[in-house]
């Protein structure tokens, strides 16, 4: 019986969100297309919403520890969940989000990536991939002031402790861009998991744990992103996987 009604508020919680997203899209439109800054206005207005009905619906908060970049950086952080991508885009000033291609043709979504210049990248290309995503940087996204570059370096999301490969797209952007990274672990795959229905109460947190400064090797950056991100993402899931 619980785990039908966490089902049910799973299906609640999806609804609402989505036609959230709809309703404030649609509204933010003319704006967003007039100014980047109030695409970036109306992302961050439905985040919040999202952080409300997941408040009150699924007892699920938010929560974003350690010191939020400003400046133009590059961030790696761990990828699980629908969730932690609107907690980065609602706590970063100025996101711009490595994507896969798909989700241009996605309505909505799409729209809004692209105007505050989010980079689609087609999987499965990789070195032809991988050019053309430090190109599209090069060109727009790199050269704006303080401007957050958000890559998940396993490519998909991932649920807790499944084990995935990190792929060397962001070591290429560290190097390329000489950029400090920043590192983010999560648990947001225990509250919202991919693929599922469920949503577990308790406290989603992204974890701004770590800054490697430009200058390491491809090789030694890739080991020591994976190491440190999938530590502190364990750390932060410990509790809830007991």
């Amino acid at each position: 019986m619980n785990l039908i009604i966490t089902i049910i508020r799973g299906l609640i919680n999806d609804i609402l969100i989505f036609f959230s997203m709809f309703v404030l899209g649609i509204i933010g439109l003319p704006f967003s297309i007039i100014s980047k800054k109030w695409a970036y206005r109306f992302i961050k207005l439905y985040c919040l919403s999202c952080f409300l009905i997941l408040r009150v619906i699924s007892n699920i908060r938010v929560e974003c520890r350690g010191k939020i970049p400003t400046e133009n950086v590059l961030i790696c952080s761990k990828h699980m969940s629908f969730l932690d991508i609107i907690m980065l885009a609602y706590f970063l000033p100025e996101f711009s989000f490595v994507m896969k291609k798909e989700i241009v043709f996605t309505p909505i979504i799409g729209v809004y990536a692209l105007r505050v210049g989010c980079v689609p990248v087609k999987r499965g290309a990789r070195s032809k991939a991988l050019s053309k995503m430090v190109s599209d940087y090069d060109q727009n996204s790199y050269n704006q002031d303080n401007r957050q570059i958000v890559i998940y370096p396993q490519g998909t999301r991932v649920l807790p402790n499944q084990t995935k490969e990190y792929k060397v797209g962001a070591g290429v952007l560290y190097g390329k861009f000489n950029l400090p990274c920043h590192l983010v672990g999560t648990n947001s795959g225990i509250f919202w998991p991919k693929g599922s229905w469920v949503r577990k109460s308790g406290t989603a947190v992204i974890d701004f744990f770590e800054v490697i400064e430009p200058g390491m090797s491809l090789n030694n950056f890739m080991k020591r992103i994976e190491k440190n991100i999938e530590d502190r993402s364990n750390l932060l899931m410990k509790d809830y996987l007991k």
